[in-house]
């Protein structure tokens, strides 16, 4: 990491990502603040200040956001405030005082039509209240133009430190309950870990603008599931459904893109690097559990 980045802000500091980013950093013996919305909201521009005025941070790593993708549809306001708004408010933060800011967004912002990998400057079009306020965040931010800042996209994500969807489908599984997951979608389940270390990287080298970043291949929820019980050698009764036959399950739950993996080639043609594939972060997943 470079030198010039001496004070490091990281928000949500709760959360599943910062719990990767504190695991990966700590040998690095930085100076880094993990400020939990008790310390710093997004939300509120007054804590942003003070945050700011006490931290004095050179980089902001954004991992606040408001996650909850089906109940988004509910409650669309909390949604837009925490990943829209509050994302404007460090972007503006950032520029007043030479701050970077990284800001992680979604594979949501994307409508699915597209069957090939989807790359930083496709046609965008969010299918739900979650991926519309995450677009947002995007615009606010390009619109407040720190000096210096970075959108990563990501996807499927999970990791050690919070709920995800693995940590869900285990749950289920220990307790002899059957699964029905959806196999019409298509993206890439990308380990938090493996996301930090490809975020650095990219700082490191000076990377700006938007980049997409996920482990490498691609698979459906049922597949993934199915890997997921292999790995943690379970059995249950595991089934095939689609988006449709779920939606008419669960009428409230958002709609999702159909495809929706994420073109890596900016990333490993800048690092010379490939992102590890999904298959090994979800064996280290289990490692780190």
């Amino acid at each position: 990491m470079s030198s010039i980045y001496d004070r490091i802000l990281i928000t949500g500091g709760n959360g599943m990502l910062a719990f990767a980013f504190k695991q990966r950093m700590s040998p690095m013996k930085l100076d880094v603040t993990y400020a939990d919305r008790t310390i710093l909201d997004v939300c509120s521009g007054d804590s942003i200040e003070q945050s700011f005025a006490r931290i004095k941070p050179t980089l902001v790593i954004n991992c606040a956001a408001y996650t909850k993708v089906d109940l988004a549809e509910k409650e669309i306001d909390k949604a837009i405030e925490c990943n829209g708004y509050g994302v404007g408010r460090l972007a503006m933060k950032c520029r007043e005082t030479g701050a970077m800011l990284v800001h992680y967004s979604t594979d949501y912002v994307f409508d699915g039509t597209l069957q090939r990998p989807l790359q930083p400057g496709d046609p965008i079009g969010p299918l739900s209240a979650y991926g519309k306020s995450k677009l947002l965040g995007e615009r606010l931010l390009q619109d407040s133009a720190p000096e210096r800042w970075l959108i990563l996209r990501t996807a499927w994500l999970y990791g050690p430190g919070g709920p995800c969807f693995p940590a869900t489908m285990i749950n289920v599984a220990k307790q002899g309950k059957p699964l029905k997951v959806i196999d019409d979608q298509r993206g890439t389940p990308t380990f938090t870990y493996d996301l930090v270390d490809a975020t650095l990287e990219l700082i490191h080298r000076g990377a700006n603008g938007i980049w997409h970043l996920t482990n490498s291949g691609e698979t459906t929820w049922y597949d993934f599931t199915a890997a997921i019980l292999e790995e943690f050698e379970l059995k249950t009764e595991l089934s095939r459904t689609t988006s449709a036959e779920w939606k008419k399950l669960k009428p409230d739950s958002a709609t999702r893109p159909g495809y929706s993996v994420l073109d890596l080639s900016a990333y490993e043609s800048l690092t010379r690097q490939q992102m590890p594939h999904w298959r090994d972060g979800l064996h280290r997943y289990r490692t780190s559990l």
